[in-house]
Order: C-alpha cells, then sequence, then structure tokens
C-alpha cells in the first residue's frame, strides 16, 4: 500500500511538472516566433538576465516568494532592461548588439549583487532563489502551473487578437507606419508579451537557458514552413513536445535536470528539423542539387551529342 502511494505521488508530481512545461513551451514557442523573425532573438537572453534584479528587489521588498509576486518584480525589470535597449538603439548611433550586450551584463551583474546581500541576511525563507538562475523544473507546483496557463493563455489571447497588426509589424513595418498604426506602441506590446512568456520559464529553465526556450522551437519550426500562422502552431507544438519529453527522461533517470533537458530536446528538434525539412532541410536539398546536376549533365550531353538538332 505504501509502495502505491509512493508511486502515485510520482506519478502525479510528474504529470504536473510535465503539464508546466507542456504550457511553457507552447506559449514561448509562439511569442518566439515574432522574435525570431524580426532578428531580435538574442532580446530574449537579453530580458531573462534583466529579470533577475527584478525578482530579488520583489522578494527585499515583500519578503515572500510567492509566484506571483517574484513574477511581476521579474516582469517588471525585463520590460525596463528591453525598453532601455531598445531606446538606446533609436536614441543614439550604438549598434543593436552592443546595447544589448551592455544591458544584459550590466542588469545581471546587479542583480547577482542583490542576491548575494540576500544571502548575507540569513533569511531563512530566501532559500530557493537561486533556482531562477539555473532553473528547477522539478519544483513547479499548482499553483506555478496554474499561473503560466492564466498569463500565458492572456498573452497567446492577446496575440491572436493582434495577429494582422503584429504581423505588418515584423514583415513591413515601413508599410504598417504608412498605413497610420500606431509602431512605437505596437513594438512595445509586442516586446511585453515576449516578457511575459521569458519570466513565466525563469523558474523551470532558468534565466541562462530561457533564450533557447524561446528561440529553438521557432527556429525548428522556420524550417517546415514559409507562412506564419503555421510556423506559430508548429513552433508552439515543438515547444510543448520538449517541455514534456524533457521532463519524462530527466524523471526516468536520477540526477538529469529537468530544465537543460528540456533544452536539449527542444535543440534536437531543431536539429531535425533543419536536416529532415522537405523545403529548408539539408538532406533533401542535397538530394535536390544532385537532381539539377544530374539533369543538367543530361542536357549538355544531348547537346553535344546533337548540337544541330538542338540548336533548331
Amino acid at each position: 500500500m505504501a509502495n502505491f502511494l509512493f508511486l502515485t505521488h510520482i506519478d502525479y508530481t510528474l504529470i504536473v511538472v510535465a503539464l508546466g512545461a507542456a504550457l511553457l513551451g507552447t506559449v514561448s514557442g509562439a511569442l518566439g516566433t515574432y522574435a525570431v523573425l524580426r532578428r531580435q532573438s538574442l532580446l530574449g537572453d537579453a530580458i531573462s538576465h534583466a529579470a533577475l534584479p527584478g525578482i530579488a528587489l520583489a522578494f527585499i521588498l515583500t519578503g515572500s516568494k510567492t509566484p506571483l509576486i517574484l513574477i511581476l518584480g521579474a516582469a517588471v525589470a525585463g520590460w525596463l532592461g528591453a525598453l532601455v535597449i531598445l531606446s538606446i538603439v533609436r536614441l543614439s548611433r550604438i549598434k543593436y548588439d552592443s546595447a544589448l550586450a551592455l544591458i544584459l551584463s550590466t542588469f545581471f551583474g546587479f542583480g547577482l549583487v542583490l542576491f548575494s546581500l540576500i544571502q548575507r541576511t540569513g533569511n531563512a525563507n530566501q532559500a530557493g532563489l537561486d533556482t531562477f538562475i539555473f532553473g528547477q523544473a522539478a519544483t513547479i507546483l499548482e499553483r506555478d502551473v496554474l499561473t503560466i496557463g492564466i498569463l500565458g493563455g492572456l498573452a497567446i489571447i492577446i496575440m491572436v487578437i493582434l495577429w494582422k497588426e503584429l504581423k505588418l509589424l515584423i514583415f513591413d513595418e515601413g508599410f504598417a507606419a504608412s498605413l497610420g498604426f500606431p509602431i512605437r506602441l505596437l513594438d512595445i506590446l509586442l516586446t511585453s508579451l515576449l516578457v511575459i512568456a521569458i519570466v513565466l520559464g525563469l523558474q523551470a529553465v532558468g534565466a541562462v537557458l530561457m533564450s533557447a526556450m524561446l528561440v529553438a522551437p521557432a527556429v525548428a519550426a522556420r524550417q517546415w514552413t514559409n507562412k506564419l500562422n503555421l510556423m506559430v502552431l508548429f513552433s508552439a507544438g515543438f515547444g510543448a513536445f520538449a517541455g514534456v519529453s524533457g521532463t519524462i527522461i530527466s524523471s526516468s533517470t536520477t540526477g538529469l535536470p529537468t530544465g537543460p533537458m528540456i533544452i536539449l530536446c527542444a535543440t534536437l528538434f531543431v536539429g531535425i528539423s533543419i536536416a529532415f525539412a522537405p523545403k529548408r532541410g539539408i538532406i533533401f536539398d542535397g538530394i535536390r542539387q544532385l537532381r539539377n546536376r544530374r539533369s543538367l549533365k543530361l542536357a549538355v550531353s544531348r547537346l553535344l551529342k546533337n548540337p544541330q538538332k538542338e540548336s533548331k
């Protein structure tokens, strides 16, 4: 009876963690599509690192480790970091990559300083805060899954409502501006949606690996389609499948961390997509090139054998 209860507890914990990882992968994959298509993939890395001081300040001010409070602090800090990057690029001659590296390192360094100060206070309630740096998906609880589902669902709903506007923004910003769309407001809104996706995954994947969770499913999906709607669906599916498969693999072997395993599964999907996608895959592209070379050789050989007939 005791063994049955133990196995039931393990299965229930696995279901909760897998469900949280699947929801996180779905939200990150869908919204990460926009970051990849706008060539702002590293913006997710900057936001995830910039969110650390927000987590530390939220804990210092409230003394609570309630997920919603910490996520709110992370969201505010990540959002400010992203806006600072965009403002630096728009108002100065500093390039995007330089601004991104500057803000990423500055905010991350400030966050580490705050975490060190928290550790020196001796507050017993601080245990577990460092999981936001490297992630610990195995600690996801029902309330965390509920938070990811509600906030992530709201982000997806906003994305769907503003589908046409965001589509114009990422593909033809100049044309969208000529139609009278508020480009700056849409840019801030899209950045805010990315912030939501990133801060939701900090507990599971961590600030160091969260950018891969945002980018990898979208990169894999891009190999299979040229349509935005299909790419968003494929990316969300890849993200969800990576979350579930990574959770199952890590739970089947002792000592395997769940967060990094999820990222490895997502990266595996990227590799498979790059190799086997019908239109963009390396293998099918090699086959097409081989067929084209054979056709060219046959055409040349026919021309050399019957030059007069071919010229007519």
